[in-house]
């Protein structure tokens, strides 16, 4: 077996729901101290919520530039667990699989980059720059906590950061066929449209404020918010939630509430959606309230030094081109862009992160783990 995989099940052992860490940062910090780097524990949040932090460096021979893979330990809750065919934290085989919650997303990134920094410092002890690690256990959970206070930490220390590579799973069919180099914005409403509750009988002394929204809410969904660019998709509107009613059906509701949720390209800002928005509301004659959540800001980092060295790292070892992609949900890569001009998000495959039944190819974590390393090489010597 190899040590990546030997690496993988004992992170998989550990239940790491979040914000718990179940030792993983423990077993990590272990090995990377094994090998030069100076370790420090950036633990935050409340004692009811406590979310645990890896900060670790290891420096090399010159003032060169500063790498970190920054990936998180935490995982989403296994749901039934009479629904997997085998216990999501006892790592099992099946069919050339290794099956397990946190396998894809993303314990097995961690244990090749961790692997690979061993291998790195192994063959080039007095490498160039310097290597770093950030992990946290809050980023399936509110990410308040987690890499964004470090990396809030970080900036207030002076750390520089030229690269960032985040262990998100981003490959498809094969390892290293995509990878992100950028992610959209998250802005999320709840809007409470208000109405006057009365007898469906007696609709002229009611306000129904579903009848009064719907205009509204078709134009909402119809409305072009921007055109994306060569990068990003256009933005994106969605209602995800519409409640009203008292439950009776002899009953016009008093009031409506909705949330709603856009995914933005670089093209708009959340103040530009915003404002768009209360425009339209305004333009109904709605009677409402609208509180706002920015989830996160789209980042973007154009081809440079850094995806070059991953391509070239993943042609070597696949022979794939890879392709750059800003497609899919959020990651901790919004918090550390706002640190380090250059962010990539490059993992294993995705096809099972988040459901019943969590697997990897067991064969696909050594060249996951080859690339990781190549791209050292690439960027560190």
């Amino acid at each position: 077996m190899s040590d990546t995989l030997a690496l993988l099940e004992a992170l998989i052992a550990r239940p790491s729901v979040t914000p718990l860490d179940a030792g993983c940062q423990e077993l990590i910090a272990a090995r990377l101290t094994a090998i030069g780097f100076e370790i420090e524990g950036m633990d935050s949040g409340p004692e009811s919520f406590r979310v645990s932090n890896l900060w670790a460096i290891k420096r090399g021979r010159s003032d060169g530039p500063v790498l970190m893979f920054a990936g998180h330990t935490d995982v989403v809750p296994p749901g039934r667990l009479d629904a997997w065919a085998s216990d999501p934290f006892v790592p099992s085989y099946r069919d050339g699989r290794i099956y397990g919650r946190g396998a894809a997303d993303m314990k097995g990134s961690v244990a090749a980059m961790v692997v690979a920094a061993e291998e790195f410092v192994a063959t080039h002890p007095d490498h160039a720059g310097s290597l770093a690690f950030l992990l946290t256990s809050d980023e399936e959970g509110p990410s308040i906590d987690g890499t964004k206070v470090c990396c809030q930490v970080l900036q207030a220390r002076g750390q520089r950061l030229d690269y960032c590579i985040v262990g998100e799973p981003t490959s498809v069919d094969s390892v290293g066929d995509m990878l992100k180099n950028g992610r959209r914005g998250t802005l999320s409403g709840k809007l409470r449209v208000k109405g006057i509750q009365g007898h469906v009988a007696y609709p002229q002394l009611a306000r129904n404020p579903v009848h009064q929204a719907a205009p509204a809410l078709a134009e909402l969904a119809n409305m072009v918010w921007d055109a994306g660019n060569a990068y990003f998709p256009a933005t994106t509107f969605q209602i995800s939630n519409i409640s009203a009613g008292t439950g009776a059906t002899n009953v016009i509701p008093g009031e409506m509430v909705l949330d709603f949720n856009f995914r933005f390209s670089t093209e708009s800002t959340p103040e530009g959606l915003k404002a768009r928005v209360l425009a339209l509301l305004e333009r109904h004659g709605l009677e409402y309230a609208l509180d706002w959540t920015l989830g996160g800001e789209p980042f973007l980092t154009p081809v440079g030094t850094l995806s070059e060295a991953v391509c070239a790292a993943i042609r070597q070892e696949t022979g794939l081109n890879a392709q750059l992609s800003t497609t899919g949900g959020t990651s901790d890569g919004r918090f550390i862009a706002k640190i380090c001009p250059q962010v990539i998000e490059f993992g294993p495959i995705n096809a099972s992160i988040h459901k019943i039944d969590e697997y990897l190819p067991a064969d696909s974590l050594e060249p996951l783990k080859n690339i990781y390393r190549l791209t050292l090489e690439n960027l560190l010597l």
